[in-house]
Order: C-alpha cells, then sequence, then structure tokens
C-alpha cells in the first residue's frame, strides 16, 4: 500500500489584521504549523538572511511567541537560511500549542525551492499536521505574484512527493505511517499552480506504485490490467487501450526473445492512445518505454546476485510513459500521444534465449545476441521499428532503464539524452531544468558505429567486442538504426529511475524519473 497523498489547498486572510488572522486561522482551520519561507542574500553569502519585505506576516506569526524575527535569528545565529534548513518553534496561545517552521530557501531559485518543498514534505511525513505555508518573493528584481507563481508548483510538487511511501505489512504497523500532512498555501491567485501540482505529483506517486510493486505480483499481464484500470480511472473518452500477445507478437522478435523466458503469462506489448475528437491534424507522439517486469539477465546471469534486488524496477520507463500519457488527459494539450509499454520478464529457463541466438526484430532487421543481459535494446527496437512503419510519429521518444554505462558517466542525477535533433533535445534539457528530471546531451559518435557490426547478422546488440567502449553511446546508436528518419530522441534513465537512500523528495527505490519532464514537455507542444 502507499501513503495517501497529501491535502494542498489556498487559505486567503483578509489583510490589514495579520497576527489576528493568524491566530483565528490556527484555530477555524485547525492549523497545527505556520511555515514561513525565508530567504538568504544570495548563493554566496548564505550567513547573510534576508528579512523579507513582507515581515509583518512573519512578525504577527512570532507574536505568537515571545520573539521578534530579529531576536529569533539572534538566538540562532548559525541559521543561514539555506535551502531546505528549517528553524523550529515552539510555543503556546490559548492552551494551543504552536509550532512556527523559518523555512529557508535559499537565493530562491527554483531548484531552492524545489529543495525547501522537499525538505519540508520529509519533515512533516507521517505526522498528520495540517499547515499554513506563506511563500515570498526574493530580491530578483520580480514582482511578488510572479515569483510565486513561478516557483511555487515546484515548491507544492515536490512537498507532496517528499511524502511518498509504499509498504506491503500485514500489521496495523503501518496505519499511523498512512497520517500525510496537509498543507494550506496563504498566497493568492495560486489556484492553477495547485492543480498542475496535484496532476504531476498524482503522475509520479502512479508511476511509483506501478514500480514499487514486487515481481512476484507484477507481470506483463498485471502491467496490462494497471493499464487498463488507470485509463478506466481518468474517465476520458480520447484514451484507448489495446493489448498485444501470443500471437499478435509474431513480428516482434525481440520482445519475444526476451519474454519467451517465461511463456506463462508470456510478454506483451500495450499500446495506449489518446485522440481526442478532432486531433487528426495535430502533432503526433510516440512514447516507448522498457517494460521489464524483472531482470535477471537471463543466461548471462547478473553478478554480483544481489544487483538483481533493484531489478523489479527495470520496467520504469514503461511506467512513466503510462503515467503521463494518463496525466495528460487532464491538462488536454493539442498533440495526440501514443505510449508502447514493451513488457516482458527475463528469466532463466528452458524457453529463454541463448547468447549466439539470431532474432528478427520488427520490420526484418536481424539481430545477434551476445548478451542476454542487454534486453532492454531488444525490446525497445521492436518498439521504435513498430512506431516508424505503423504510427508515422512527428515525435519518437523512448524511455528506459537500459546501461550501468550511463550512470557511471552521469551519476544518479542526470539521464543521458541522445538525438541528432539539437532544438527538440534543447527544449527536452529546459524542461527537464523546470521539472526537476535532469537530462544531458549525450554524442552520437559515428565513429563507435563498427562496434554493432555482426559477422552473420545485420547488427550485433552490444558493442563488447570492440574496445570503444561507452557502452551507453553504442547501446543508443543500436537504437537510432530502428527510429528510422523520425524526430527521435532516446532517454536512458537507469541513473536517476532508482534512488539508493531516503533523500529530498524521493524515497529508497524508483523515483518515477522522466514521468514530470513527460507531461511537460507534451503539453508544451499544445
Amino acid at each position: 500500500m502507499r501513503l495517501h497523498k497529501p491535502e494542498i489547498t489556498t487559505l486567503q486572510l483578509p489583510a490589514g489584521k495579520a497576527a489576528a488572522d493568524l491566530a483565528s486561522a490556527l484555530t477555524s482551520h485547525n492549523l497545527d504549523v505556520i511555515v514561513i519561507a525565508v530567504a538568504c542574500t544570495s548563493k554566496a553569502d548564505a550567513e547573510n538572511v534576508l528579512i523579507p519585505e513582507t515581515s509583518p506576516l512573519i512578525d504577527a506569526a512570532l507574536a505568537t511567541t515571545d520573539f521578534s524575527f530579529e531576536e529569533t535569528l539572534e538566538l540562532w545565529p548559525k541559521y543561514s537560511a539555506k535551502a531546505g534548513e528549517i528553524l523550529e518553534i515552539t510555543a503556546k496561545r490559548d492552551g494551543k500549542a504552536i509550532r512556527i517552521y523559518l523555512l529557508g530557501v535559499g537565493a530562491s531559485t527554483l531548484e531552492d525551492y524545489r529543495k525547501a518543498g522537499a525538505a519540508l514534505g520529509r519533515k512533516v511525513k507521517g505526522s498528520g499536521l495540517r499547515i499554513l505555508v506563506t511563500l515570498f518573493a526574493s530580491h530578483t528584481g520580480k514582482s511578488h505574484n510572479e515569483e510565486v507563481r513561478s516557483h511555487a508548483g515546484a515548491f507544492l510538487t515536490a512537498y507532496s512527493l517528499a511524502q511518498y511511501g509504499f509498504e506491503l505489512k500485514s500489521t496495523g504497523e503501518s496505519s499511523a505511517k498512512t497520517r500525510t500532512a496537509a498543507v494550506a498555501v496563504f498566497t493568492p491567485h495560486l489556484a492553477p499552480e495547485i492543480a498542475r501540482s496535484e496532476i504531476l505529483s498524482e503522475a509520479v506517486w502512479n508511476a511509483r506504485d506501478l514500480i514499487h510493486t514486487p515481481s512476484n505480483i507484477k507481470n506483463p499481464a498485471w502491467m496490462a490490467e494497471q493499464a487498463k484500470r488507470m485509463v478506466s480511472a481518468t474517465k476520458s473518452s480520447a484514451l484507448r487501450v489495446s493489448v498485444k500477445s501470443g500471437r499478435s507478437l509474431a513480428k516482434f522478435g525481440g520482445l519475444r526473445a526476451v519474454g519467451n523466458s517465461v511463456p506463462v503469462p508470456g510478454p506483451r506489448m500495450i499500446e495506449v492512445n489518446y485522440a481526442p475528437t478532432g486531433s487528426k491534424s495535430w502533432p503526433h507522439v510516440v512514447l516507448v518505454g522498457k517494460g521489464i517486469t524483472f531482470d535477471t539477465g537471463g543466461i548471462s546471469l547478473k553478478r554480483p546476485y544481489d544487483t538483481m534486488i533493484a531489478m523489479k524496477s527495470d520496467m520504469a520507463g514503461a511506467a512513466a510513459i503510462l503515467s503521463a500519457i494518463c496525466a495528460i488527459t487532464k491538462l488536454k494539450p493539442h498533440v495526440r500521444v501514443t505510449a508502447l509499454l514493451m513488457c516482458a520478464e527475463n528469466m532463466v529457463s528452458g524457453t529463454a534465449q541463448r547468447p549466439s541466438d539470431v532474432i528478427t526484430q520488427y520490420g526484418g532487421t536481424t539481430v545477434e545476441v551476445v548478451n542476454t543481459d542487454a534486453e532492454g535494446r531488444l525490446v525497445l527496437a521492436d518498439g521504435l521499428a513498430y512506431a516508424d512503419l505503423e504510427l508515422d510519429p512527428d515525435y519518437l521518444i523512448d524511455v528506459a532503464t537500459l546501461t550501468g554505462a550511463a550512470s557511471l558517466g552521469l551519476g544518479k542525477q542526470y539521464a543521458a539524452m541522445y538525438s541528432r535533433d539539437a532544438r527538440l533535445a534543447h527544449k527536452l534539457a529546459e524542461v527537464g531544468n523546470q521539472t526537476g528530471d535532469l537530462v544531458w546531451h549525450m554524442p552520437l559518435i559515428d565513429d563507435y558505429a563498427p562496434a554493432l557490426e555482426s559477422d552473420i547478422a545485420d547488427l550485433i546488440h552490444v558493442g563488447d567486442k570492440t574496445k570503444f567502449s561507452a557502452g551507453s553511446v553504442t547501446a543508443a546508436l543500436f537504437l537510432e538504426r530502428f527510429a528510422g528518419d523520425r524526430r527521435w530522441v532516446h532517454l536512458d534513465i537507469a541513473g536517476p529511475a532508482r534512488s539508493e537512500k531516503d533523500a529530498g523528495e524521493f524515497i529508497k527505490g524508483g523515483t518515477g524519473f522522466a514521468t514530470k519532464l513527460l507531461i511537460e514537455w507534451l503539453a508544451t507542444l499544445a
């Protein structure tokens, strides 16, 4: 089970009587905590705390205690208001305990607000507290409303995501942890930002639910049922789902080669289409997601064995595109979208593919398989070829936890992005910077193409026989062969798709990376 998502609302108090209004809010709205965003003058001078221009509200909040703002800072001289730093003050008023959090937002950049939101969400996770948040402008030259509107969405989304949890305990032990903290925002005119934050955070929560589900529950057939359930839940007539299995996958040689290691239930290609009435002339985007519901490495068994523990998350790409296409039914961009979830299990069995097998991908390209643990590119190649040959996309994007090489090069913060289309890559990077799903444009190095040459087939699927290394690059070059002349982007999310610890807006496990990026990028095509 997962925690319930926190409730986010607005609370607009009458101006002119701040102290009385805040005291009244604590009582009438049953609030437990007032959170006040506090900036420092600059990142370079984090020791110099900025007293906000809207200090009357701070003074009103502190009036419920025995301190003024300046006196508070004198009592805690090491408080620097760096992003996510929280100073907690406790007092009583009319017999009610009052907590005030001075929440650092650093230099008030978008990333600072995201860090602050995550820090607050993590601090109050499971507490059931009711919170009033005040967001203030920094000295950036922007007006108060413009500053708040550009940053509040990131703050609230991070706040919500930091409270995510998933567990399958049999006792009542988990019940107390399901009490997420609700928040009211004391800032006018934020309804659109709150609504968008709800859409983004719900989509990421959905992706995380899919990723965190154990693989003894989650298989390709289960993924198909979840896709049907999520599509039905949108109540959108523009969204349809269809599933290919068995004989209907006869031409999908890569998906069958991997997925037939578990003949029952066998592999699935799940196709979800978003096509509102009158959308035939709109741009068509096809998203292809790797959906390996568990990956042992197949006959080329993973070493060391404990690296398999995280492999229930090897369908994170499919989870991201399914959650994204369901979410856009609420934003209604003028774009047609097809999501292809290429789902299979990669297991060790008598029907598993072998190193040295030659398979025929969708469209007829033959591929020599030399490492069965490089299965993701085989299922993606089928999806890309099917999209190119049958769906005529204007944009073709695949998302996959594909290579360890990507995380070796870029770490856990950035996904590796490959594309020949510089404008498209730049736009995705720009959107990623706004959503926090960071991507780095990597080179498709043609000098490495000989790594894909096979003596017996059209292609070999890994470049191990050469000494180029650059495993993420050669994997992308392989996938490019199946994308035709489309405006294609490959997102290798192996690094940021999983978190090794609870930190920021993540819990240990699947992060839902790329979900927000896809939603917001699709919205730009409207």
